[in-house]
């Protein structure tokens, strides 16, 4: 097996270099159109943070005032004016609210621009990276992370941009207002208790934070668990596990509503502990003007334009709470998806890196050595050449290497010594795209796309046109089947192929690989997992896709590969024997006594079947 790698956990990222990796997706510099809409959204909140903090509180004021008269009481507002005012404050609270649905309207195309370039970044890498990578994690908690670091970057860009950012114009704009008209102590009492509700608002939140990364790791786990189990179907029924798996997954959702109320329970504390801050600014600011009225220094309006004030600048500090919740916990999620975006590829194009250009299909393996790990070796130095058009088989025991060979061939993983060639170039220097775009495979385990039969033979190669899907279905000894289907090429055929048999989702690998039309072709124990008369009529058609192709022939029957060129015997990652089929049964070594094996085999089932 490949050695176990983990990747770091999100939480350990620092904040502020996680927001600063995210900006340029806020910021691209290949979108104009993108940087225009931001920058719109910006003005929009400057104006709504203007028209909130000047217009509607000191409109009020002015009503206020106007209906109790001056301070002493002696000169009144005409009712003309008051009204005006009144009317004024409510257009102040229409304009503010029109202003922040503009700039959500402009900003909408950032936000899902930048989630879309994000996510299409991550899935991309992910197809990157090594087979030994996706060998060793699940699907469902690979899936999980990509999920919500995508959906996290939406959330990160609004409340950056329209929390944060307006609620500091905001207090700046407020505490201007105060300094002029209430004098430094109001002022003092302002700052004090903003920087008192930031204390407390981050050290709470950064304790949640914690039992916040515990539930979503159990989450994480559930949902991992969840998907396999359902993936391995099959399996959970042929053992009869079923209240075996719904036990282990109900413990890991106890364990995760467990961790879930602890998180819950905790936003209490924090709901209260706010609370109580802001209403002790708002009673103490109230209280302090109320005083100076009654000194003849304030009028009655200032009461309202302090408590208009404070309870504006108040909503988006109640806000704070969650929006540095929701920020931490997208940095969290972010650092995650990040982590997978440095996760490095361990097979990469050299930088001299070329096209391959097959000419006759000449293939060479010379001194190839490989191991998933310096003290496992699995191959030990092969030498193997392969002729142009020729058909190589590949045989051993099982745990040989046999499939090792194909995976070098298509590098999935580089080489720890020797080199492979095709027509006189090394693999390791020609571009990855050019090589697999060289070589077919009809694998052992055929899993196909959860869609229709013609999109999976499709996939062969891009562009192809109906009639060249259907013919390699003919060419793959499949069309008639699919014209017997209701609904012909259109037939899906499930999770990973499952509603088709064996022999018929091995046609399908055929029919993909004959549309690709590679010079070379890689049959990777293509007929193991299929019973004797459907192994017999598809061996046949793998015969005719041979002819004028260099094939390797990856077998673990012995009865299909007696027409082969070349047949190469392995053991414990060394070619013991050589030969023809007719040339290693007259050696008599380890080739002869599999064929006798495996022919002694073949007798017995015959007779037990006849007895049947």
């Amino acid at each position: 097996m490949p050695p176990q790698t983990t990747i770091a956990p999100g939480a350990d990222r620092p904040l502020l270099p996680t927001i600063r990796r995210f900006l340029p997706d806020l910021w691209p510099s290949d979108a104009p159109g993108m940087k225009l809409r931001v920058a719109g959204a910006l003005l929009l909140v400057i104006a709504s943070k203007l028209v909130q903090v000047y217009g509607a509180p000191f409109a009020l004021q002015g009503a206020i005032d106007g209906m109790a008269g001056s301070s002493g009481g002696i000169a009144r507002t005409p009712v003309s004016l008051v009204v005006l005012l009144i009317l004024g404050y409510a257009a102040a609270r229409f304009g503010s609210t029109l202003f922040d649905n503009l700039r959500n309207t402009v900003f909408e195309r950032v936000g899902q621009e930048a989630t879309r370039r994000l996510a299409a970044r991550v899935f991309r890498h992910l197809h990157q990276l090594s087979l030994r990578f996706h060998l060793e994690r699940r699907t469902g908690a690979v899936t999980k992370v990509v999920e919500r670091g995508t959906k996290s970057i939406d959330t990160m860009l609004y409340f950056l941009l329209f929390n944060i950012a307006p609620t500091i114009l905001e207090l700046a704009l407020v505490v201007g207002i105060f300094w002029v008209k209430f004098g430094w102590p109001l002022v003092a009492a302002t700052l004090v208790m903003v920087v008192a509700y930031i204390w407390f608002t981050r050290t709470v939140t950064d304790w949640r934070s914690s039992l916040r990364e515990r539930m979503n790791d159990l989450d994480t786990g559930a949902v991992a668990h969840a998907v396999d189990s359902l993936l391995n179907f099959e399996t959970v029924k042929y053992f009869g596990a079923e209240e075996r798996e719904a036990r282990r997954y109900d413990g890991a959702m106890r364990a995760y509503a467990d961790a879930a109320v602890k998180s819950e329970n905790s936003l209490a504390w924090l709901n209260v502990g706010q609370a109580l801050i802001t209403n002790l600014m708002l009673g103490g600011g109230m209280a302090y003007v109320a005083w100076g009225w009654s000194q003849g220094r304030f009028t009655a309006g200032n009461v309202v334009l302090i408590s208009t004030l404070l309870s504006q600048l108040f909503r988006p500090l109640d806000l704070l709470g969650m929006v540095y919740r929701t920020i931490r916990q997208g940095v969290i999620d972010m650092a995650a998806m990040f982590d997978l975006i440095d996760t490095p590829s361990e097979v990469t194009d050299a930088a001299d890196a070329r096209p391959l250009a097959v000419a006759r299909g000449h293939v060479r393996f010379e001194g190839v050595r490989f191991g998933y790990d310096d003290d496992m070796p699995i191959l030990k130095g092969i030498d193997l050449d392969v002729a142009p058009g020729s058909t190589v088989a590949v045989v051993g025991p099982s745990g040989a290497g046999k499939s090792t060979l194909a995976r070098l061939m298509y590098r999935f993983y580089d080489l720890t010594g020797g080199r492979m060639t095709i027509d006189g170039q090394d693999i390791a220097h020609v571009t990855q795209a050019s090589l697999r775009a060289a070589i077919g495979i009809v694998p052992q385990d055929t899993v196909l796309f959860n869609d229709t039969i013609g999109y999976n033979i499709a996939y062969g190669r891009e562009g192809a046109t109906r009639a060249d899907i259907e013919g390699a279905a003919k060419g793959a000894a499949i069309a008639g089947f699919i014209e017997r289907q209701p609904d012909g090429y259109d037939t899906r055929v499930g999770e990973r192929g499952l509603k088709l048999s064996g022999g018929e989702k091995q046609r399908v690998a055929i029919a993909r690989t004959l549309l690709k039309n590679p010079p070379i072709l890689i049959l990777d124990e293509a007929t193991s997992a299929l019973d004797s008369r459907t192994e017999a009529e598809i061996m046949d058609t793998l015969e005719a896709i041979e002819r004028g192709r260099t094939t390797i022939v990856i077998a673990h029957r012995l009865s299909t590969i007696v027409h082969a060129d070349q047949i190469v015997v392995l053991e414990a990652g060394e070619i013991v024997e050589r030969g023809t089929h007719a040339e290693l049964l007259r050696l008599g070594g380890l080739y002869a006594e599999m064929w006798e094996r495996q022919a002694s085999e073949r007798e017995e089932a015959e007779a037990e079947a006849e007895a049947a």
